[in-house]
């Protein structure tokens, strides 16, 4: 087979300058399978280093599918071989490639590449969301690859149908430069043990190593280290060495990340740092079967452990040290609450299928620079797996925009509503223009924490997303990606209100299956999936001018635009001051971004008002209860912020009966308490907060609205709401929350038109009585 020796030699090349190298086996699958074993038995490779990722278990090293070959970060392997026959997923391609070593090879097993683009395969089906189907599906990520391979330095194929070779994949490198990197020996002022820096392979991690030493040097100095990185670099390997380090020295140090599988590298250098110190206690030995190693523990009392991500509410305060891995993959929420720790570090790739530095520089960096901490910045540049240079790393950082990246600021500094063009690029005009496809995707990036390879593909093949983008002398300034929902048939509505899930239909699944409306599936909406801004033009109008431009566009063919997103009081302001307004708000938090989700309307047409009013009319109605239940620990900022976005027409009704406002009154003039009854006051406080009505005097300080959601709404304890909103006592809230209380009395409660006469009667003579007293 011409395959096995074309294997041997890219195989042999790429050792000799450790780089990877790439095969496509393309044709029948069968036959493809033929080679690949023959390549597998003429290849020097232990079985071990060795993993196929596809549908089946058909050899004898590791088997992973494509969805689970997330297991493989943190990992590296000789040869990783993929079965893309029957699905082709971008997420799975990027973690395979980011797996192999230098000096390995990426096998790829791949229909005829002539016929491979207008196929349509198990990833396209997820693409499609009704009402189209997989036969709507375009296949421009697919050509975009295929072209890639077909082009691309370093990338064998071979028709396995005739066992012809297409292309040999050689580039005949000139040999490698020795690195510098083992000329450098350990600082001369080093703090940590000479061990910690011999183990670096890089003269980058040592610097990024040493970095970290004012944790031990300066304890009681606020201090936060970065370590920015593409991946390969080490900076995984140097954050462990360093925690390592430090539990030697007797801290606690506390690693957490994404997820626990993602910061493997970090506790395996610890451990082999602690043993090669004899500071490792042998009693905490990881577990055989455990991938997610259990706490190292030293001999002086340190210790490096796992903390998850999610719960750092809970944690944030024990630890000496607190190591964020992967920090770009976390939501901002998350990365604010690790600056309460005086100690802290974070690790973060600058373009990765997880996240990207860029985004965390961009969205959290501003508030860790202007914060308390003294900041140390490190960069690792040099690879450490595979050579500078890598071909494999240029491919898949091309075919996966892993490197997109927005215009420079000075192309776009000056865009402003009144010279940016509104457009609407296709696909098709997207692939062909890669220069704008980089700048689109690159805002995209930008827009979420997660941003992905799959969403490239979405992007240029679902055939129910869209794209819109303001530019400014053709650079693009503010994109918006849309999602076309809703105008589902009478049959899917059905299944959806049975509990199916309906893909690609977020807003309509989420009315329909939880909030029982089951026609919320048949008007017309486009969900904004994502929308940025450049951060250089950011707090210049131009979101709210796109949504503009989309409602003058999309309005007369949708019912609705809606979107929905992690809850912070800055975006439902946004949101509400362009006309969108809150109809539900998630009872448990996003897994990813850690934060309650809430779904935003506009209508467009009746069917859409119709839509909103009743949503907003149930949703102001069943959130008091929901707030003093679920959503008991929602920020009091965003709780503020949800109840301003929904419409004064939503407002619940107040009691109409004379006891209640008895209740009420009491409360607010004379002796009554809150505690007894809190039934009358949560409709009053709801309607006062959404209506923001002209109160007496200066209507309700901040404070003191949030005194009436923490304590009235959310029915946080006493002691609680006074230590959380700087009151001297139990008593003094107790007395605010009855002052707070007063003006919406006076303003509601003698409203014979809201609350009937014979209440409105009993409150004013009540005011008359408690004022005589």
């Amino acid at each position: 087979m011409n395959s096995v020796a074309l294997a041997a030699d890219l195989v042999a090349e790429a050792a000799t300058v450790d780089e990877r190298r790439l095969l496509v086996l393309a044709g029948d699958r069968e036959v493809g399978y033929s080679h690949l074993e023959g390549i597998l038995d003429t290849l020097d490779v232990p079985i071990s280093q060795t993993t196929l990722v596809g549908p089946d278990d058909r050899l004898r090293c590791e088997h992973l599918t494509q969805s689970t070959a997330g297991r493989l970060l943190g990992t590296t392997r000789d040869v990783v071989a993929v079965d893309a026959h029957r699905a082709c997923r971008p997420n799975a391609l990027g973690r395979v490639v980011g797996a192999v070593d230098g000096g390995g090879l990426v096998i790829l097993l791949t229909p005829s590449l002539e016929t491979w683009p207008d196929r349509r395969d198990a990833f396209d089906e997820t693409l499609a969301s009704p009402p189209y189907t997989v036969d709507d599906v375009t296949g421009h990520f697919r050509r975009r690859l295929v072209e890639t391979l077909e082009t691309h330095p370093g990338i064998g194929i071979v028709d396995v149908d005739d066992d012809r070779v297409i292309r040999s994949g050689r580039t005949d490198p000139a040999p490698q430069l020795a690195s510098q990197s083992d000329e450098q020996g350990v600082p001369a002022d080093a703090v940590f043990p000479d061990e910690a820096f011999e183990a670096c392979l890089t003269a980058d991690q040592r610097d990024t190593v040493a970095a970290f030493e004012p944790f031990l040097a300066t304890p009681n100095q606020q201090t936060a280290v970065v370590v920015e990185a593409d991946r390969g670099r080490g900076k995984s390997s140097a954050a462990g060495l360093a925690a390592g380090a430090l539990a030697a020295a007797g801290l606690d140090v506390a690693v957490t990340a994404p997820s626990p599988d993602g910061c493997l590298e970090v506790f395996a250098r610890a451990r082999e740092l602690a043993a090669d110190l004899d500071s490792i206690s042998e009693s905490e030995d990881p577990q055989e079967d455990d991938r997610i190693h259990s706490t190292i523990t030293t001999a002086s009392g340190g210790r490096v452990r796992f903390a998850t991500a999610t719960e750092v509410d809970s944690w944030i305060d024990e630890p000496d040290v607190v190591i964020v891995d992967e920090a770009a993959a976390l939501p901002v929420s998350i990365l604010e609450t690790t600056l309460a720790a005086e100690r802290v570090a974070y690790a973060t790739t600058v373009h990765g299928y997880e996240g990207t530095g860029r985004g965390f520089d961009v969205r959290f960096r501003d508030r860790l620079d202007e914060g308390v901490h003294d900041v140390l910045t490190r960069s690792l540049v040099e690879p450490i797996r595979y050579a500078a240079g890598d071909p494999i790393e240029t491919w898949a950082f091309r075919v996966l925009a892993l490197d997109a990246r927005p215009p420079v600021e000075p192309l776009i500094a000056d865009a402003t509503v009144s010279n940016v063009s509104y457009e609407h690029p296709d696909p098709a005009a997207l692939v062909a223009d890669e220069h704008r496809l980089r700048e689109t995707f690159g805002l995209l990036v930008l827009a979420h924490y997660r941003t992905e390879p799959t969403d490239l593909a979405r992007l240029l093949d679902a055939p129910n997303v869209t794209v819109r983008t303001l530019e400014r002398d053709g650079h693009v300034v503010a994109v918006a990606l849309l999602a076309r929902e809703g105008g589902l048939d009478a049959d899917w509505r059905a299944d959806m209100y049975e509990g199916v899930r309906i893909r690609g239909n977020m807003i309509p699944d989420v009315l329909t299956s939880q909030l029982r409306d089951e026609s919320a599936g048949a008007p017309v909406g486009y969900r904004v999936i994502r929308i940025a801004t450049h951060h250089a033009v950011r707090s210049c109008g131009l979101g709210s001018h796109l949504l503009s431009k989309i409602r003058e566009e999309v309005g007369s063919e949708a019912d609705w635009l809606g979107s929905g997103f992690g809850a912070t009081p800055e975006l439902l302001r946004f949101w509400h001051r362009n006309g969108y307004e809150t109809i539900h708000a998630s009872t448990t938090r996003n897994d990813r971004s850690g934060e309650y989700s809430a779904i935003v309307v506009h209508p467009t047409s009746e069917r859409g008002e119709a839509l909103r009013d009743r949503h907003t009319t149930w949703f102001a109605r069943r959130l008091p209860a929901v707030l003093a239940d679920a959503l008991e620990d929602l920020a009091v900022d965003t709780a503020r912020a949800l109840l301003r976005s929904i419409p004064a027409a939503a407002v619940p009704a107040l009691p109409r009966d004379p006891h209640s406002w008895r209740v009420v009154a009491g409360a607010a003039y004379g002796p009554g308490l809150f505690d007894v009854d809190p039934g009358p006051f949560r409709p009053l406080i709801v309607r006062a907060i959404i209506e923001q009505p002209a109160l007496p005097g200066d209507g309700l300080s901040t404070r003191e609205e949030r005194l009436l959601v923490r304590r009235g709404l959310q029915a946080r304890a006493w002691s609680s709401v006074a230590d959380e909103l700087g009151y001297h006592s139990t008593g003094q809230c107790m007395r605010s929350f009855g002052d707070a209380l007063t003006p919406l009395v006076d303003h509601y409660g003698t409203d014979a038109r809201s609350v009937g006469d014979d209440a409105a009667e009993t409150v004013r003579a009540l005011r008359t009585r408690f004022d005589g007293e």
